[in-house]
């Protein structure tokens, strides 16, 4: 449970990051959202990646960085392509404003990534 609530609170922190640097990019920048979303996927990444390593999924013996880093990085990228079509679709097809459908895909996409992230990316060495 106290793994769930860090993976919680570090991807509220990490979602946090990703949707002030959208809003920011396309507020005072005029850069279109779905271009904004890469900008805050890319920050968003390394706060995701410490937070997870050193927080969420924290062992005694933990996974080197080599194999993590690339490992988390499949999970993200894969999860941001899961992200960015999602969030493609609802600004093409509903009346959603673009920070509210970001709120929607940034949850609907956080329970995949919990889960590879626990099993697959953060694996104890």
């Amino acid at each position: 449970m106290k793994r769930l609530a860090a993976f919680g609170l570090v991807g509220l922190a990490a979602a946090g990051v990703h949707y002030l640097v959208v809003w920011l990019l396309v507020s005072r920048y005029a850069i279109a959202p779905l271009a904004a979303n890469v900008g805050g996927f890319l920050v968003a990444f390394w706060s995701s990646f410490f937070g997870h390593r050193h927080l969420s999924f924290a062992h005694a013996r933990p996974a080197p960085v080599r194999r993590a880093l690339p490992r988390f990085a499949a999970v993200a990228i894969t999860s941001f392509a899961a992200n960015e079509g999602l969030y493609a679709w609802l600004l093409a097809y509903t009346q959603l404003p673009y920070t509210w459908a970001l709120i929607l895909v940034l949850g609907m996409v956080a329970i995949a990534t919990y889960l590879l992230s626990r099993f697959w990316a953060f694996l104890p060495a």
